[in-house]
């Protein structure tokens, strides 16, 4: 069935405009607040795991602290992050559509099946906020073209460097891609034409990298990447009387669903039907099962499986093309996959406001170390304390950890909040950012704002949603426009 598509470089151009419009105007996510709290203190010479807590491996704060110093100073650090994953998210789909061309799909069905990728809602999220999943999928999905070229015996020994250098650092950059990339490892050992030793060699310096962080704060490293991950979600929930959200057949609900949001679940249902055990079907295997580990199992969380299961659709539709019902069906699935995007923009409140929220903080002249449950928002003079660089993440926790041992990792669970700050109190509390209107819970914030008020600190009125605390001594000395509450 022959189908109208635009030239791959005006299609390019348009996805990267709707990315970048879609990441300005999407609603404010509590989920990036840990991810810009990173990328602010590692900019500020702080390395995470030693200085403070962080929930993943440890490539993104490198790799983002340079926006930070570049925007920081305009206020603009969080809205730049999210541009980049805009940028990010269009190199990936651009990357995917390189490596339907590399497995040698033609440039029309390589468009379409790359367009249909780019309507996925799992792409778009991920595209559209400032986590940390559009830089390891960017990066895995370029890793698939000189891969590619290997598999159909065009390798050098420069691409494997690079195909090694490239999963690694998707490793490094989020600990689910460790499984495609050591999947990929396996089948490089098994065929020889890939060069496996130029694989291993490339992904030294990734190695390197996780392996000097992890020694200089083993503990700190052990929690962030293994143990939060593995015990946090389960106590959140038990909390929250949602345990059932952990069971086997939500978590099959949840994948069918988020799949089902744009034309994925029919892709894979599809490229299935085929029956060709290849390289790009254990590398989607292995993306679908890292998404299956953690519990419960999100959006994002399927990113992994999509560049290669796209180019395997590409491979199947050129190659031994379906009925025309399929295109139709194809089409329906792509609308569906852009209906939370459109409900994201035209419902939340987009980094217009959370931009008018910084400035209004900068206006304030807050400076030193604040605590906060919502990092994203603070100007460039001021720093997120260490101990809630995880945002509200770990302090909604109980009791993952000692009291002792919670204070050796930067942290601070709610019932510990008073114990902590006598021994160290924030030079200002910053509370408002963690409602439901950032996807948040109002109650945590409610719970830092009652220390503030029950002390006597006084308020600043910032003209937002935000409400900034200083303590009595500074309500004199620095801020002579702070009220008492």
């Amino acid at each position: 069935m022959r189908i109208a598509v635009p030239r791959p470089a005006l299609a390019g151009a348009v996805l990267l405009a709707v990315l970048v419009a879609l990441a300005w105007m999407r609603g404010i996510d509590h989920d990036e607040s840990q991810y810009v709290a990173a990328a602010r203190l590692t900019a500020a010479g702080l390395l995470p795991y030693r200085d403070y807590a962080y929930l993943q491996t440890p490539l993104q704060p490198f790799a983002f602290a340079p926006l930070v110093w570049l925007f920081g100073p305009l206020d603009l650090a969080w809205p730049a992050l999210r541009i980049a994953n805009a940028l990010l998210g269009g190199l990936t789909v651009a990357a995917t559509w390189r490596a339907m061309r590399t497995a040698g799909v033609d440039e029309r069905t390589a468009t379409m099946c790359a367009g249909l990728f780019a309507t996925c809602d799992i792409l778009l999220f991920s595209a559209g906020t400032a986590r940390n999943d559009a830089l390891p999928a960017a990066l895995f999905a370029v890793a698939l073209v000189p891969i590619l070229r290997a598999e159909r015996g065009d390798g050098t020994m420069g691409g494997a460097l690079l195909a090694g250098l490239l999963l690694s650092a998707a490793a490094a950059a989020k600990v689910s891609y460790a499984l495609p990339a050591a999947t990929y490892g396996i089948w490089a050992l098994l065929h020889h034409r890939h060069r496996p030793t130029s694989v291993a060699l490339g992904a030294l310096p990734s190695i390197v990298l996780v392996a000097a962080l992890a020694a200089a704060a083993p503990d700190g490293f052990a929690f962030g990447t293994l143990i939060f991950p593995a015990r946090a979600p389960a106590e959140w929930y038990a909390a929250t009387g949602r345990a059932w959200k952990l069971g086997l057949a939500i978590k099959a609900i949840d994948t069918a669903k988020f799949l089902a949001l744009g034309p994925a679940l029919l892709a894979l249902v599809l490229v299935a039907r085929w029956g060709r055990p290849s390289l790009l079907a254990w590398l989607t295997l292995a993306g679908v099962a890292s998404a299956l580990l953690p519990s419960p199992t999100w959006r994002q969380y399927l990113l992994p499986a999509l560049p290669p299961l796209f180019v395997m659709l590409a491979l199947r539709l050129e190659r031994l093309p379906p009925a025309r019902g399929w295109y139709r069906a194809f089409a329906g699935f792509a609308a569906i996959g852009l209906v939370p995007s459109i409900v994201a923009v035209t419902s939340g409140t987009g980094m217009i406001v959370g931009v008018a929220e910084t400035r209004a903080l900068a206006v304030q002249s807050v400076g030193g170390t604040v605590a906060t449950l919502s990092p994203q928002f603070l100007p460039d003079n001021a720093l997120p304390d260490p101990r809630f660089a995880t945002g509200p993440f770990y302090f909604r926790s109980r009791a993952l950890v000692t009291a002792s041992r919670e204070a050796r990792l930067h942290l601070v669970s709610h019932p510990r909040l008073t114990a902590s700050f006598a021994m160290r109190p924030p030079d200002f509390i910053l509370v408002g950012g963690e409602g439901t209107w950032a996807s948040g819970t109002d109650e945590l914030d409610r719970l830092l704002e009652r220390w503030a008020v029950t002390r006597g600190w006084g308020r600043v009125d910032t003209g937002g949603r935000l409400r900034l605390y200083a303590p009595p001594a500074a309500r004199r000395a620095a801020l002579p426009a702070i009220r008492p509450e």
